[in-house]
């Protein structure tokens, strides 16, 4: 986030006219679609500022096994869960 706003401040003089969308343009991520899901490995219950900007309206799913552990079965089961999900991106 802090390159993001120091790449803006360099290029951008007229602070009125960023957007979301200006911002998002100018993270490392500006290629890639924001997550749908983020899967959070170890029983952990927060997100430690993984992207932050982009996370914002992703479901999470929080799981007691550490990463090395996780197996396709585990992924079957975020998926099924995923798809029970009513998705309304803040609304």
């Amino acid at each position: 986030m802090i390159e993001a706003f120091k790449n803006m401040s360099k290029e951008i003089k007229n602070f009125e006219t960023i957007t979301e969308e200006t911002v998002s343009n100018y993270l490392y991520t500006k290629d890639s679609p924001d997550p749908d899901i983020i899967v959070r490995t170890s029983g952990e219950l927060r997100l430690s500022n993984f992207l932050t900007w982009q996370s914002t309206y992703s479901e999470l799913y929080f799981i007691d096994k550490h990463w090395p552990d996780f197996k396709n079965s585990d992924l079957d089961l975020v998926v099924e869960e995923y798809s029970k999900r009513r998705r309304r991106n803040g609304v």
